[in-house]
C-alpha cells in the first residue's frame, strides 16, 4: 500500500438531539449544501490521499452523502455504538482505514464554516504527538476548557467535569486536531468512561499525550463555529451565503441586495451580470455575462446565457439563450429551451419545448412537448394539447408562423412555416406552409334576447 502521509477523519456519527429532527444533524442543509458536505469541501484543497468519515446514526444516508462528495480515497467506517468522540475515532483507527498514515487530521462533521486555511495552519504547525485548534469565547458555555501550564496544553476538561475555576477559562477546544498516528492509537486505547457522561472523550487524548508535548493554535471563533441546533444552523447559513455573494461581487457581479439574494455554492455567474432582490439561484445553475435575474426569480439547475433576462419567474432545468427574455410570472419546466432573442412572457408555462430564435410566446399560454421555429408568434391563451390520457405527443410550429389567440393545437400536429391559425380554433390536422386554418362554429345572433329574459325572470308567461 502506498504511504499516506496525512489522513483526515471526519466524525459524523452523532444524531444531533438538539435539532429535534428525524434527520441526522450532518445531513441538514445550509446555503445549498449539507453540513457534512461543507466540511468535506474544506478538506478538498488539502489534497489528502485518504479521508475517513465515521458514521453511525442513519449511517447509510450519511455514508452516501459523504461518498457523493467525490473526494479521492474517501472511505466510511461505522461506529455501531455511539459511545463518545474518542470511541468514534478509535473505530476509524482500529478499522485499518488509516493504515500508512503518519499524521491523522481529526475534525467534527458539524462545522460548516470551516475552510482549508486553518487546517493548513494546523498541519504546518504540527510537530510531535499532538496539536489542536483552539479559540476564545466571551461565553464558553458548553465547550471543553483548554488548560495550560508552562509546557503548553496539559488537558481539555469538558464543562460537565470542570471545576468552577476551570469554567472561568475562556479558551476552548474546537474538536480539530492533528495527531501522530502511532501515538494516537496508543492513547485511544487508554481512554476510560470515568466522567459525567460515561463516554470515551476524545479530549482526554490531549491529557494522555501532554507529557510528550501538545501544541495549540488560537484562531478566530467564526472560522470554526459548530452547529448544534437550528438557530445556529440558520446563523451559519447566513454567513455562508454572504461568503458566496462576496466572492461573486469581487468577480464582477452586481448583487443589488445581498440580504434577499440566495446563491448556492455550485452556481456560476458571469461578469457584469445583475442579481436583483429576491433572486434564488440553486443547484447547477449558470448565469452568463451581462444577464439580469430578478427581482423575484427562482432558478434551479438552469442556464441563463449572456445578456438574457429573467423576471419574477420560476425556472427548473431550463435553458435561456443569449438575449432571451423570460417573465414576468413565467414557469419554465425541465427541458424548456429558449433560443437567442426568444421571449416567454406573462403567465406562460413551458415544458420540454424549444422556443426558436426571436420567437415569442407573450402571455397566458401552455407550451408542452413543442418545437417552435424562428420568428414565430404565439397568441394569448394558446395551448398545445400534448397529452391524450395515455401518451405525450409532439407539436411543431414552423418558422414565422402566427398562432391566433385561444388556439388549441391538439398533438400530434404541425403548423407549417408562415402559416396562420384563426383565433379560437381547435387545430387537429396539420396546417400546410403559408396557409390559414380556422375552426369555429358559425355565429348566431338572437335579437331581443335580453328583453325576453328579463320578462321571463319577472314571471311574465306571455313573454315566453
Amino acid at each position: 500500500m502506498a504511504t499516506v502521509t496525512v489522513a483526515g477523519v471526519v466524525l459524523a456519527a452523532g444524531k444531533g438531539t438538539r435539532f429535534r429532527s428525524d434527520l441526522a444533524k450532518v445531513l441538514h442543509p445550509a446555503a445549498g449544501r449539507t453540513i457534512l458536505r461543507w466540511v468535506l469541501e474544506a478538506l478538498r484543497p488539502l489534497e489528502l490521499d485518504r479521508v475517513v468519515v465515521v458514521v453511525g446514526h442513519q449511517g447509510e444516508a450519511v455514508a452516501a452523502e459523504a461518498e457523493a462528495a467525490g473526494l479521492p480515497g474517501l472511505r466510511t467506517v461505522r461506529q455501531d455504538e455511539q459511545n463518545g468522540t474518542g470511541h468514534a475515532l478509535r473505530a476509524a483507527v482500529d478499522s485499518g482505514a488509516l493504515q500508512g498514515a503518519e499524521t491523522v487530521l481529526v475534525l467534527p462533521g458539524d462545522v460548516p464554516l470551516l475552510t482549508a486555511a486553518p487546517l493548513r495552519a494546523l498541519l504546518d504547525a504540527h510537530d510531535g504527538h499532538g496539536t489542536l485548534l483552539t479559540t476564545e469565547l466571551d461565553d464558553p458555555t458548553g465547550y471543553g476548557r483548554v488548560l495550560r501550564d508552562a509546557g503548553g496544553v496539559r488537558a481539555i476538561v469538558e464543562e460537565r467535569d470542570a471545576t468552577e475555576e476551570q469554567r472561568g477559562v475562556r479558551e476552548v477546544g474546537v474538536s480539530i486536531y492533528a495527531f501522530a498516528h502511532k501515538a494516537l492509537a496508543e492513547a485511544l486505547h487508554r481512554l476510560s468512561t470515568d466522567n459525567a457522561q460515561g463516554e470515551e472523550y476524545l479530549t482526554d487524548v490531549v491529557e494522555i499525550m501532554a507529557p510528550a508535548g501538545v501544541g495549540a493554535i488560537l484562531i478566530e471563533p467564526g472560522e470554526v463555529a459548530g452547529v448544534n441546533d437550528r438557530v445556529q444552523l440558520a446563523d451559519a447559513g447566513g454567513v455562508l451565503r454572504r461568503r458566496i455573494l462576496e466572492r461573486l461581487m469581487r468577480d464582477g457581479v452586481t448583487v443589488v441586495d445581498p440580504a434577499t439574494t440566495y446563491v448556492a455554492p455550485e452556481v456560476t455567474v458571469g461578469p457584469d451580470a445583475v442579481l436583483l432582490p429576491g433572486t434564488h439561484l440553486e443547484g447547477a445553475t449558470s448565469v452568463g455575462a451581462g444577464a439580469t435575474v430578478g427581482p423575484g426569480a427562482r432558478l434551479v439547475d438552469t442556464t441563463v446565457e449572456d445578456g438574457a433576462s429573467v423576471t419574477y419567474s420560476v425556472l427548473l432545468g431550463a435553458r435561456v439563450g443569449p438575449g432571451a427574455k423570460v417573465g414576468p410570472f413565467a414557469y419554465l419546466r425541465p427541458g424548456a429551451r429558449l433560443e437567442r432573442g426568444a421571449k416567454v412572457g406573462t403567465f406562460v408555462e413551458v415544458k420540454g419545448s424549444v422556443i426558436g430564435e426571436d420567437s415569442k410566446v407573450p402571455h397566458l399560454s401552455y407550451i408542452g412537448d413543442t418545437t417552435i421555429g424562428r420568428g414565430a408568434n404565439v397568441g394569448a391563451a394558446t395551448v398545445t394539447v400534448n397529452y391524450d390520457g395515455f401518451e405525450k405527443h409532439q407539436t411543431v410550429i414552423g418558422d414565422g408562423a402566427r398562432i391566433g389567440s385561444d388556439t388549441m393545437l391538439v398533438a400530434p400536429v404541425s403548423v407549417g412555416a408562415d402559416a396562420y391559425t384563426g383565433a379560437g380554433s381547435v387545430i387537429t390536422k396539420d396546417v400546410p406552409e403559408g396557409s390559414l386554418a380556422v375552426e369555429r362554429g358559425e355565429q348566431r345572433v338572437i335579437e331581443g334576447y335580453a328583453e325576453r329574459k328579463r320578462k321571463r325572470m319577472a314571471g311574465d308567461d306571455a313573454a315566453v
